[in-house]
């Protein structure tokens, strides 16, 4: 089979679009397709002309034609396949089967096409290879854009640099011009924080440290009281301390880079930015972090494939003088989950009196900040299901056809066992030249034109709002196109019901204080 060239005319004989896949000159190939509409009859059933030296295989898209033009030795049946595939492409890449239409998509289809056929052969391949093929993604484009995002971040790292040589200069300057500040005593300094509800378990600000040293040790007072109102009638630390001894150019300059988009973090100095990122999230001696992974895959036709849920606890001390403990713990009973403790654990402690603690009990734990993710892992859990009602979340999605245009409805519906938090469910669409025209919608949507992602938002699914849809409309698609749906959430309880029931010193004296920290979260959810 060689088919010398694929077009799409209109009736009158127009020609819209053509790809030769053989040498041939500009005449020849006019001549050919000025020809075909004079050899078309009406009334005639079949799909094909034949003249001396060529076949003519058509096919009626509305008022055009697609067309084939082949040597009068090709396979006929191979032929009408490959029309039918082309046909299908058509409809897919060209939003309406008119001269418009075809004129606005004309580089897509052609690029289609050469999927299709290679120097007048067809090639094996369907429709969604095609789609896949022509959506590829160029290596050397993506290497392009990881270099010039490096450059960006490199550029960003030397302006935050930049900008903390600038506020320390700043600092030093101000120390050496008014030095003597704090002769005026420090009575009046600890009254300004009482008056500001500022409260210091400290040693106080020194007998003459300068103005530089006060802006510090007010930064790191700030970040000392945890819990605080927000709403407070007084005026906040922050201003207060920005007042005393930042640098308003620097903050204007970072402000400046806020506005063009980048994401710059407000403290700049090393010292005082360290300090509130690692004391905000630690405010009690112990803290002890319950958090679990969610696992689960959807049938879109309903039903459940894998669920599965991964939970640890972790520990973090802030002092090493509480390392010296145990943790007695108490969980929620249930019979489908399998808890394992860490090697240096005393398991038989575990198992007689749920309390965790070290084989060697003259050992402390490791102490120091962590973070949200740092501390040490403690114990580890999982838990298998089937039961569909223990999935947190189910999404139904149906996808239909009408004339021109696809009609996709998408519904949640969650469970009672959880209030969910900061819900982004995924779709991907089709490649689309603009966004989805989104009918109706429970929540907020946002259209990731570069990833051909429609990301629907529910800040919180609680029993206000069990359940909820969202409709959209997009051109014609396969129903296999809006799959597989990922979806994100957050949650303040877990399935083990895991609690921190007590500290127990192995030293004697008061447990020190603890706090618990719980959370579930999603690692691969998504309805396939």
């Amino acid at each position: 089979m060689v088919v010398l060239a694929a077009s799409i005319v209109s009736k009158s004989g127009k020609v819209l679009l053509s790809r030769q896949f053989v040498d041939m000159t500009r005449i020849r190939i006019e001549g050919l397709l000025a020809a075909f509409p004079k050899l078309v009859g009406t009334g005639k059933q079949h799909t094909y002309v034949e003249t001396e030296n060529v076949r003519y295989v058509y096919q009626p898209i509305e008022a055009l034609y697609l067309l084939l033009v082949t040597n009068k030795q090709s396979n006929i049946l191979e032929d009408l396949e490959t029309l039918r595939l082309l046909s299908k492409l058509v409809t897919e890449y060209s939003y309406s089967p008119d001269e418009e239409g075809i004129g606005k998509s004309a580089f897509e289809l052609i690029f289609a096409f050469d999927e299709v056929i290679c120097l007048g052969h067809k090639e094996n391949v369907t429709v969604a290879q095609v789609k896949q093929y022509c959506e590829m993604e160029s290596h050397e484009e993506k290497l392009h854009k990881l270099v010039l995002q490096s450059k960006i971040n490199e550029t960003k790292d030397v302006m935050k640099r930049k900008a903390s040589e600038i506020d320390k200069s700043k600092i030093d300057k101000n120390r050496g011009d008014k030095g003597g500040f704090m002769s005026m005593g420090s009575g009046r300094i600890e009254t300004g924080f009482s008056e500001l509800s500022i409260s210091s378990s400290g040693s106080g600000f020194g007998s003459g440290s300068g103005f530089g040293g006060l802006t510090t040790d007010l930064d790191s007072f700030s970040t000392k009281p945890k819990g605080r109102q927000p709403s407070s009638a007084t005026a906040p630390p922050k201003g207060f301390g920005m007042q005393l001894g930042k640098s308003q150019k620097t903050n204007q300059f970072l402000e400046s880079l806020k506005a063009e988009g980048e994401l710059i973090v407000d403290d700049v100095q090393p010292k005082v930015g360290t300090s509130r990122v690692a004391a905000a999230p630690l405010t009690d001696p112990v803290t002890l972090t319950v958090e679990e992974k969610l696992n689960v895959t959807l049938k879109r036709d309903g039903g459940i494939s894998n669920f599965a849920v991964e939970g640890t606890l972790s520990l973090q001390i802030l002092n090493q003088e509480d390392g010296l403990i145990q943790v007695q713990i108490e969980t929620g009973g249930n019979p489908g989950i399998l808890f394992k403790t860490h090697p240096n654990m005393n398991k038989e402690l575990f198992s007689n009196e749920n309390i965790l603690g070290l084989k060697d009990p003259n050992r402390p734990f490791p102490t120091g900040p962590g973070g949200d993710e740092g501390g040490v892992g403690l114990l580890k859990w999982r838990m298998q299901s089937a039961d569909e009602s223990m999935v947190p979340l189910t999404i139904n999605c149906w996808p239909s056809v009408s004339g021109n245009e696809t009609y996709v409805s998408i519904e949640y519906e969650a469970s009672t066992m959880f209030d969910l938090q900061n819900v982004v469910i995924s779709v991907p669409l089709p490649a689309l030249r603009e966004a989805p025209n989104v009918r109706q919608i429970d929540g907020e949507w946002r259209y990731d034109s570069r990833n051909s992602i429609l990301e629907w938002s529910i800040l919180l699914i609680d029993n206000s709002n069990r359940s909820g849809s969202m409709e959209f409309v997009v051109p014609p698609a396969d129903s296999s196109a809006f799959f597989p749906i990922s979806v994100g959430f957050l949650a303040t309880s877990t399935y083990s019901d895991l609690k921190v029931a007590n500290i127990i010193p192995l030293r004697g004296g008061a447990a020190p204080k603890f706090s618990q920290r719980t959370k579930l979260i999603t690692g691969n959810y998504k309805v396939v």
